[in-house]
Order: C-alpha cells, then sequence, then structure tokens
C-alpha cells in the first residue's frame, strides 16, 4: 500500500482528496495536515465523511510516507518546503502553481515535471516531483494540444466559464451565494495566472515542428467567466485552420487514442457530463476556416485532484485509472 500524506486537507482541493484517497484500492491515509483543525475529526470539516473516517487532522509532518500532496495556497507550498526537510525519497505532488513554470520548477536538488498526462506521460512515470497543473490550464489545453502537436496554432481567441469552488474556500465578495446566484461577471481579462503554463506547453509541442505557422509560438487570449454553479468548467476556444473537419475530428481521436480520461465527443457537450468525473470532454465544430474547440472538465477533479490522484497512479507505476472510476451527478 502507498503511504499518503495530505498538507492543507481542510480546502476544497485537500477535501476531494481525501475523498478519492479513502477509497482507492492501493493507498492508505497516513495523516492529513491542518494547523487550524488539529485534533479534529475530518468529518467536523468536511461533513459528508461521517461515518467513512475516524481520521483526525494534525498539525505534525510524519516522514513515514511514500508520497506528500501539497494542498496549499499559491506561494505557500514553497515556503512549506523550505521550512521542513523532507526526505529525498518521498515523493510530492503539489497542487499550487508554484512549479508549474520552468523557470519556477526547481526547488534545491528537485526538479518538478508538469504533471499533464496526455502531455507529459512518460515523464511524469519517471518523475519523483509533480507540479500539478491549473484547472483552467487543463481544460484549455486538451482542446489544443492537438493542434499544437500538427503545428498549426497562431492566436487563440478562448472564454471559459467556472464554478465558484474555482476561487477556494475563503469566502469573498464574489464567492457567497447571493452574489453568484443568477450572475456571471468576466474577470482577469487576457492576464489570468494560467496563459502563462498553457503557452508553454503548446510551445512545447509546436515550438520545433516545421509546419508550425507562427515563429514566435500561439498566442492566446483568454476571457474568463465567474458563473453561478459550484463546479466545473466548460471552455470554448476559437482558432483559424483551413484543414477539412474530418481530418481535425480524426486528428483528435488519433492524438487521444490512448488517454485514460479524454474523450473526443461528436456530440456537443455539456457540463454535467464531467461533473464529478476525472473526465475532459472534446467536441469540435467548423464554419470556414474558424474552428471552436469546446471542452469540459470539473475544476476540482481533472482540474485538481483527481488529476493529482492519476498522476500518483502513473508515478508509482498504478493503474492510471485507480480510484478515479467516477459516476458523473447527471440528475
Amino acid at each position: 500500500m502507498i503511504k499518503v500524506g495530505i498538507v492543507g486537507g481542510a480546502g476544497y482541493t485537500g477535501g476531494e482528496l481525501i475523498r478519492l484517497l479513502l477509497r482507492h484500492p492501493n493507498v492508505n491515509i497516513n495523516y492529513v495536515h491542518s494547523t487550524s483543525n488539529a485534533g479534529q475529526p475530518l468529518f467536523k470539516v468536511h461533513t459528508d465523511l461521517v461515518g467513512d473516517t475516524e481520521l483526525h487532522f494534525t498539525d505534525q509532518i510524519s516522514h513515514d510516507i511514500d508520497v506528500l500532496f501539497l494542498c496549499m495556497g499559491h506561494g505557500e507550498a514553497r515556503q512549506f518546503l523550505a521550512n521542513q526537510k523532507l526526505p529525498a525519497q518521498i515523493k510530492l505532488i503539489d497542487l499550487s502553481q508554484d512549479f508549474r513554470l520552468h523557470d519556477h520548477a526547481s526547488f534545491n536538488d528537485r526538479r518538478f515535471v508538469y504533471g499533464l498526462p496526455e502531455l507529459n506521460r512518460s515523464m511524469i512515470e519517471q518523475a519523483n516531483y509533480i507540479a500539478n497543473p491549473g484547472c483552467f490550464a487543463t481544460a484549455i489545453q486538451l482542446g489544443l494540444l492537438p493542434l499544437a502537436k500538427a503545428g498549426v496554432l497562431g492566436d487563440i481567441y478562448t472564454t471559459g466559464i467556472t464554478g465558484s469552488t474555482g476561487a477556494g474556500q475563503g469566502l469573498s465578495s464574489t464567492s457567497h451565494f447571493s452574489w453568484r446566484a443568477n450572475n456571471i461577471e468576466a474577470y482577469k481579462s487576457l492576464t489570468h495566472q494560467h496563459i502563462h503554463e498553457i503557452t508553454e506547453s503548446l510551445n512545447q509541442l509546436q515550438s520545433d515542428n516545421p509546419l508550425a505557422t507562427n515563429g514566435n509560438g500561439v498566442g492566446l487570449h483568454f476571457v474568463p467567466w465567474r458563473g453561478d454553479f459550484t463546479r466545473g468548467i466548460y471552455v470554448s476556444s476559437t482558432v483559424d485552420i483551413g484543414l477539412p473537419y474530418d481530418a481535425l475530428v480524426a486528428m483528435y481521436q488519433d492524438f487521444y487514442a490512448n488517454a485514460a480520461f479524454t474523450v473526443v465527443s461528436d456530440k456537443m457537450i455539456n457540463l454535467k457530463q464531467v461533473v464529478n468525473t476525472n473526465k475532459c470532454l472534446i467536441h469540435l465544430e467548423k464554419h470556414g476556416n474558424t474552428v471552436v474547440i469546446h471542452s469540459a472538465i470539473d475544476n476540482l477533479l481533472k482540474g485538481a485532484s483527481g488529476q493529482a490522484v492519476q498522476n500518483m497512479n502513473l508515478v508509482f507505476g498504478l493503474n492510471e485509472t485507480a480510484g478515479l472510476q467516477l459516476k458523473a451527478s447527471y440528475f
């Protein structure tokens, strides 16, 4: 059994990770760390866990584990590692943005691999330290990776809407019910923090491709939206490409032929198909030379904790889908 520690277990991503790992056939949760909740049963914070576990939060960090998940705020994971002298053999999976970009992927002697399985599967399988992708970044990249591999991406215009859990558990003026209900709002237009990791990944595939149409790499113009629902991300990306529609669909189907959770649908997709699953669904439309790629994920699963478990499975040589055979909350 894989011995797991979780730091930051009181938030949304920590709670989702606990729910998944309690049911994982190859995992034992050794401890869940939370300074503010130390001594409290997990079900006092994650009340749906009543009857599922008697584990308590702890403020102690034990080294008697195989892997440590860091479910902390952005900037906090790097500080945590600076304050903790963790043995090198403990594998790390960080859900913050601290180590996602190439220039920030190293910490002391540790080098983090960007943990998008559909892009870096072989690297993840050999890695000890994983930087889990962002939620919007996952949905947008999965919609565009096949085009990047073909070297046909230039400017990309993307909009995406996310549920309130994407903002974290802390209450803010735009996350409480009376603001979110029957309301939407654009935010961080063209400046969202996930843009850099997305363009790094797309350029990783496209930069050395002789078919690339843009020698300076792709240009992503992204406008995110806050939605009046709790979980899920729905993204639509628009690009200009002259390839026939059938060739595009075949390109996507070929790229994701061996992907455990990414599915190309011949029908229009919707959010309820993916909520409470580790799936990403993709659908293509084409009008003239304009292609629209729709992609949808659950921001807390494929966009965070589910993908972290998927990465853990790959790191430890397990079946990629272990612990992740989940049912959509369709009705």
